[in-house]
């Protein structure tokens, strides 16, 4: 839709010629416009739709738009004809005829019926509907024209372009839900069971409700441009689509996860039950040591040993339950618990069996670094000296009897070490307090 040029003095033969030129090819384009709004996918659409809330308002005023915009172009189209009429009454117009087309293509020549003005009841309308009738130019009548077209597309290019993207995502997510649904039961996450069915079942209602908004009222889900004056500039408002997507993708990573519970459950569970008893054979054995080193070793303290976890078998037992009836979306994350409880029950056995074998390692080091020495000792070919042999049968005796005090033989130890060290001539060994420093280094 174009602009006529601007009223002026009495316009000549070729001014009229160019003007009915323009005029004509702006009825054309006017026309091509309103025939292309009229066939508007956008608009067959509203005029069947059951609209409510923003969209029915702007849709009532759209369509009186459109109403007006159509007897608007027959005054238009008449005026037009009349103007070419005139034309045409000569081949060169007279003063008269050219007086007259000039009021009739610059002057207020068109007159639009107040009925028609009332009956369309537009709210771009200057003036009330108690009008007899509206004149314009014919400048000003493309100016209303272009206005009505522009706002009358704008909506019906908005509620288009909503109901060309929403609703048909809307049903592909809405598909995708029930497989997901479908699959969440086969697994037992099921609404009132498991946070994820309770999440299924609010996405299904949410979508529902989405899907008949979007329907029913398109524009209060469409983001306008901008900054933008072009009809239709925006875009969909994809919100609560996006959010429900995203939490659908949360279930079926949830799901999934589910899923290979189902598929590893009975690997998981055989695993478990080998780290479970690796814990209660080491924690046995820890309690058997327990009983040798109270034997074996005097004026120790010696840590108590507990016993097997029995909460832990119950739990382990509760799992293969679950397993046995397919409830895999308790049994996900009851496995997921035991792993980690098994793992640190081993830990705790083996850290529990080093501790009640602390006293023999002790006793080892020191029976070790008694023949080291006595090894030594022999290489320089002082295996036969009385002093070294009897301090050697002294300690050998508190190392090898049961109980062995820990601390006094170490002094033994010490005794036999230094005497040798002595001996050979080396530096001599510095006095240790107790069994805390067991590795027999010689210090100066």
């Amino acid at each position: 839709m174009g602009v006529t040029g601007p009223p002026g003095p009495v316009m000549d033969r070729d001014e009229v010629d160019r003007a009915l030129a323009r005029l004509g090819a702006e009825h054309e384009a006017i026309e091509t416009s309103l025939l292309a709004l009229q066939d508007h996918a956008g608009r067959r659409l509203l005029e069947g739709a059951e609209l409510t809330g923003v969209t029915q308002e702007r849709w009532t005023a759209a369509e009186a738009s459109i109403t007006l915009l159509w007897a608007y172009f027959d005054a238009y189209t008449a005026a037009l004809r009349g103007a070419r009429e005139i034309r045409s009454r000569r081949r060169w117009s007279s003063r008269e005829d050219l007086a007259e087309l000039t009021e009739l293509l610059r002057g207020e020549s068109v007159t639009v019926a107040g009925s028609t003005v009332a009956t369309a009841n537009a709210p771009t309308l200057h003036g009330g509907s108690g009008k007899l009738s509206e004149r314009f130019t014919l400048a000003a009548l493309v100016d209303r024209m272009n206005e009505l077209y522009a706002s009358s597309l704008d909506m019906v290019v908005a509620a288009d372009a909503v109901w060309s993207a929403l609703p048909a995502r809307i049903d592909l997510l809405a598909a995708e839900l029930q497989r997901t649904r479908k699959l969440a039961h086969s697994v037992g996450v099921r609404p009132g069971e498991h946070p994820a069915g309770d999440d299924l079942e609010r996405i299904t209602r949410t979508l529902t409700d989405l899907r008949a908004q979007v329907v029913s009222d398109p524009l209060a889900f469409w983001r306008p441009a901008q900054g933008s004056s072009a009809p239709g500039g925006g875009k969909p408002d994809t919100t609560v689509y996006d959010r429900e997507a995203r939490a659908l993708e949360d279930v079926r990573r949830e799901i999934d996860a589910v899923l290979t519970v189902r598929q590893d459950a009975e690997a998981r569970l055989v695993k478990l039950r080998d780290v479970l008893s690796r814990a209660d054979r080491t924690l046995a054995e820890a309690r058997t040591a327990r009983g040798e080193v109270l034997a074996k070793i005097a004026a120790t303290e010696v840590p108590v040993v507990s016993g097997p976890p029995t909460a832990l078998q119950e739990q382990l037992a509760t799992a293969a339950e679950y397993r046995r009836h397919g409830q895999w979306h308790r049994l996900s994350p009851l496995l997921e618990s035991l792993e980690e409880k098994a793992e640190d029950e081993l830990l705790r056995a083996r850290e529990s069996l080093t501790a009640v074998t602390q006293p023999l390692a002790v006793r080892a080091e020191l029976r070790g670094r008694l023949d080291a020495y006595k090894a030594k000792v022999a290489r320089h070919g002082l295996a036969e000296d009385p002093f070294l042999i009897e301090r050697y049968d002294a300690a050998r005796r508190m190392l090898w009897s049961a109980p062995c005090d820990l601390r006094v033989a170490e002094q033994a130890v010490l005794r036999y070490q230094r005497a040798a060290v002595e001996l050979l001539g080396t530096p001599r060994v510095a006095e240790q307090d107790g069994p805390e420093d067991r590795r027999g280094e010689t210090r100066s």
